[in-house]
């Protein structure tokens, strides 16, 4: 066992204190880090931008135009569409849209005899004006206010816009018009915007979590959030290291270094240690990640929503998943010669890594299907599905988490009994790289 902890030891020191490793593991932080200072001016609303210019209006009922004149400033050239939004509405604010684009729409009417030249009209919009620029035409249907004799659908307009427009422009001109129309049409039936606006206006309540210890308001997407995140940690610490298994076991073999090992202590042993030093070296990268997710949750005031037990049962699951993968990747690493030979044995690795990413929204929407209790109870999948349904909002029943823990033990001893004699083979195996009947025979030989 000393030797054992020894190589351990030896496998988290050459790994953990290089300046690749360090970088490797707060890069994710940094890039976090800089998007939370940077991010809200890179994607937020640009506050400095404004929709200023001028809308044509054809408007073949004659209703909407004055619902248009009505609502923008008086006396004015330019009036703001948020304005006429608000005396549209009979609200205090602007536009829902307008407002999270975070745009200042100006508007200029210019109105259009009904009996106008369409196509002339079109060729206004290509006139470069940069004082008061051409954003749209709009087009009223003559049944957008009221429907024709013998015809119960009510019309709509078309809307003509100049080429390399920006699409906020669109969609403020798009809100305007909109609006304009839906006011005309309640006129004409003689009914009072702002009364329909507070009779169809239901405000969306936050729901309140009810639990057996206490009542608190829902957090909206935390159901959501938690599966991935806690798929995002398990995935990481089985991959990275994973990875560093299969690299640093062929590399040592080119190099011939493993026969130097070898001639002090076991292939088993030799196998023990590198899987207990890159589980270790794998769970300083969880915890530091696993630390910042908790710190952000107890920020938001969020922590106590966050069952402890589950970061058990993520440890508790990541030994499981990581001793069979990993040591399902140390025995490829030590059945070739390079990582271009590797890559063929490793395709069935690579999709059972792939597959939790595929399985993850159908089983965290229904953690109770016939599909998430499978792949509960099928190693070695059994651990990324499991924590699935455990951080979701319908945590499986406790004998079914611990008999996919039992499932999970004995596709561990099933792995590393394989992993082992593929290993105590491949170390000293060198030439043309195993196919997996090679393999096969290499398994029943040991």
């Amino acid at each position: 066992m000393s030797k054992v902890l020894l190589i351990a030891l030896r496998e988290f020191v050459s790994t953990v204190f290089t300046k690749a490793f360090i970088i490797g593991l707060l890069i994710f932080p940094a890039i976090v880090g800089v998007l939370a200072m940077v991010g809200p001016r890179l994607f937020g609303p640009d506050r400095n931008f404004a929709i200023s210019g001028e809308l044509a209006v054809v408007d073949l009922t004659g209703k909407v135009t004055p619902e248009l004149r009505a609502a923008l400033t008086k006396g004015t050239p330019a009036a703001a569409l948020a304005d006429a939004i608000r005396i549209a509405r009979g609200e205090a604010a602007g536009g829902d849209v307008l407002s999270a684009l975070g745009v200042t729409p100006k508007l200029t009417l210019v109105e259009r005899p009904a009996g106008a030249d369409l196509e002339q009209e079109k060729a206004w919009l290509g006139v470069v004006d940069k004082d008061s620029p051409h954003l749209a035409l709009a087009v009223i249907h003559p049944n957008a206010v009221e429907p024709k004799p013998g015809e119960k659908a009510l019309g709509s307009y078309d809307l003509y816009v100049p080429p390399k427009q920006d699409t906020r422009v669109e969609i403020g001109v798009h809100q305007a018009v909109r609006e304009a129309v839906i006011g005309a049409r309640l006129k004409v039936r003689g009914l009072d915007r702002a009364e329909v606006n507070d009779l169809t206006t239901v405000p969306r309540v936050r729901s309140v979590t009810v639990s057996a210890n206490a009542e608190q308001g829902t957090v909206s997407g935390l159901d959501f959030v938690l599966p991935i995140a806690f798929m995002f940690l398990l995935f990481m610490g089985v991959m990275g290291s994973g990875q560093g298994l299969l690299t640093t076991t062929i590399e040592e073999k080119s190099s011939r270094v493993i026969e130097v090992l070898l001639s002090a202590v076991s292939p088993m042993e030799l196998m023990a240690g590198k899987l207990i030093g890159h589980m270790a070296i794998s769970l300083l990268g969880m915890s530091l990640y696993l630390g910042m997710g908790l710190a952000v949750l107890t920020s938001f005031s969020l922590f106590g929503l966050l069952n402890f037990a589950l970061v058990v049962y993520l440890l508790l699951f990541f030994v499981i998943a990581f001793f069979t993968i990993g040591s399902l990747m140390m025995a490829v690493g030590a059945a070739v010669n390079d990582l271009r030979e590797a890559q063929s044995l490793m395709m069935p690795m690579t999709l059972i890594l792939i597959a939790p990413w595929i399985l993850w929204m159908p089983i965290s929407r229904n953690p109770d299907s016939t599909l998430a209790v499978v792949v509960s109870f099928l190693p070695p999948l059994n651990s990324f599905g499991m924590m699935l349904r455990l951080s979701s909002s319908h945590p499986p029943p406790f004998w079914q988490v611990w008999l996919s823990i039992g499932c999970g033990v004995a596709g561990v001893v099933g792995a590393v009994w394989i992993a082992a004699k593929v290993f105590k083979i491949g170390l000293l195996m060198f030439g043309k790289p195993p196919d997996f009947a090679t393999l096969v025979r290499w398994i029943r030989a040991a």
